[in-house]
């Protein structure tokens, strides 16, 4: 039992370097769409909740939400405020909500994956099926919740700083969902299924031997 535990915080580890290591290199882990930027980090969380567990998984993505913070705050964009306090432009500031856009969404990608890959396989025993239906589920759990949220807690400072109509905004929403949001889930879903399904044969080899 002590060398399972001690093997799960190894891997953890490698994961949490994976993703800070995603985080600093520019242009890779955030990648700037001008007012926005894209992320591939959601990846190694989803991928390390269905390997660890969803607690393991959950502090992975408070690392995901913390890397967030930080960029946010030390390199911001016109819309950094809906997820950092610590950010301002003009009149507009971020708030406690932001910490909530910024950390729940995250948290939640390293805690839906774990249930929806043991859940599929309880239906049926195809671990691409449900390795594949957890990635798009977990990359899905950060876009839908990270922009409905945005509408929700910030939806007028939003549209002014990206100089639209409030009564567009939600339809600028369900476009960023579905030029980026759904690219991303499919990328999740085929990159989850691939190393995820490697990884777990050579964890079963490896307890053979």
């Amino acid at each position: 039992m002590k060398n399972v535990k001690t093997n799960d915080l190894v891997k953890l580890s490698f994961f949490v370097a994976i993703i800070v290591l995603l985080a600093v290199t520019p242009f890779l882990g955030y990648i700037p769409l001008g007012f926005t930027r894209a992320t591939i980090i959601h990846i190694p969380v989803i991928i390390g909740s269905i390997l660890l567990g969803p607690v393991y998984g959950a502090f992975l993505g408070f690392v995901f939400g913390l890397t967030s913070l930080l960029n946010n705050t030390f390199n911001p964009t016109v819309t950094s405020f809906v997820f950092t306090p610590f950010y301002s432009i003009g009149g507009t500031s971020g708030n406690f909500w932001s910490l909530v856009i910024c950390f729940l969404p995250r948290i939640l990608v390293g805690v839906v994956p774990y249930y929806l890959y043991k859940g599929m396989k309880k239906i049926n025993n195809s671990d691409v099926l449900a390795l594949g239906i957890a990635g798009v589920g977990g990359s899905l759990t950060n876009t839908l919740l990270v922009m409905n949220f945005i509408y929700l807690f910030f939806g007028q400072s939003y549209a002014q700083a990206k100089n639209v109509a409030f009564s567009t905004l939600y339809g600028i929403i369900l476009s960023v969902i579905a030029i980026n949001g759904l690219p991303e889930a499919i990328v999740a879903g085929v990159l989850t299924t691939a190393v995820c399904k490697a990884l777990i044969k050579y964890t079963h080899r490896t307890a053979l031997q």
